[in-house]
């Protein structure tokens, strides 16, 4: 399949620049931080700096996976930094944020896959902020349910784990995942804690099927997922996995729509809706 030449007329982001945007890189600039939306060419990095927020990605900026959809770059990962955690809630801090998204490279190497770095970080952060909100965005730990409960019992108020894509999709874009251990991790995450908002997201046009997407929506509520995003899928370079379609708003809104029927707390659906885009508003 060809990747478009260009992308559709709603696929529109803003150039970077203006003081919020500047302030928001000198604070992650002068921290020594990394963000994921950086690292993944996030489309809405210029739109979100300006706002002065950001997503953390902890653990450093090379991933133990190879997903054929993500810019982050793989390879032999850096030693953990035990400092990260109190120089992520500093940012948190200097940026004034009332709801923080923390998130992390794949860290299959460590024993946890990281979870007790996410743990440090969000009680981190709480020790300066305590009224601010903390979403994680974790791996699936290879599905270590001890790794898991570390980062549930952490003072963490949304736990989210991206599912990306339909299970026929899985061996293509995520190699290294199970659609089955998503949905399991998920599920034990709310079981552990009930009152635990859990969250996922998924990247459409990768070749999926309207009626596979629908049948995740319904595997998502049956594990009690609260909050949903639906994102066009975008190639970061031509080594990456291909376009297959570009939906139109009009089949972001449909499949909103409907996972609005299904009972999900919250959904975000749009073309360049991202799993921390308006992350705030998913709690309010």
């Amino acid at each position: 399949m060809a990747v478009a030449r260009r992308h559709p007329e709603w696929i529109k982001v803003r150039a970077p620049g203006g003081e919020g945007y500047t302030s928001t890189k000198r604070v992650v600039q002068s921290l020594d931080l990394h963000t994921v939306c950086e690292e993944a060419h996030c489309p809405n990095l210029a739109e979100c700096w300006g706002h002065r927020t950001a997503t953390f990605m902890l653990l450093g900026d090379v991933c133990t996976r190879n997903c054929g959809y993500c810019a982050v770059a793989h390879g032999r990962p850096v030693a953990v930094d035990p400092h990260e955690p109190e120089r992520v809630a500093e940012g948190v801090e200097r940026l004034g944020l009332r709801h923080v998204v923390v998130t992390s490279v794949d860290r299959d190497d460590l024993a946890d896959g990281g979870a007790s770095h996410f743990a440090a970080t969000a009680h981190a952060i709480k020790r300066r902020l305590p009224a601010c909100t903390v979403e994680v965005l974790t791996p699936d730990f290879k599905g270590n349910l001890d790794a898991l409960a570390a980062v549930v019992d952490a003072p963490i108020d949304v736990f989210n784990h991206n599912t990306e894509t339909v299970p026929r999709l899985y061996k293509l874009a995520r190699p290294g995942g199970r659609y089955e251990r998503c949905l399991s991790i998920l599920a034990a995450a709310k079981a552990r804690r009930p009152s635990l908002l859990t969250k996922t997201g998924l990247m459409l046009g990768l070749g999926e099927e309207t009626t596979e997407v629908h049948a995740v929506l319904g595997d998502l509520r049956e594990v009690g997922c609260d909050i949903l995003t639906l994102g066009q899928y975008l190639q970061p370079t031509k080594q990456h996995l291909p376009i297959a379609r570009y939906l139109t708003p009009a089949e972001f809104d449909e499949l909103g729509t409907a996972a609005r029927a299904l009972g999900f707390r919250h959904v975000e659906s749009g073309p360049l809706v991202r799993s921390s885009y308006h992350a705030w508003q998913h709690v309010e």
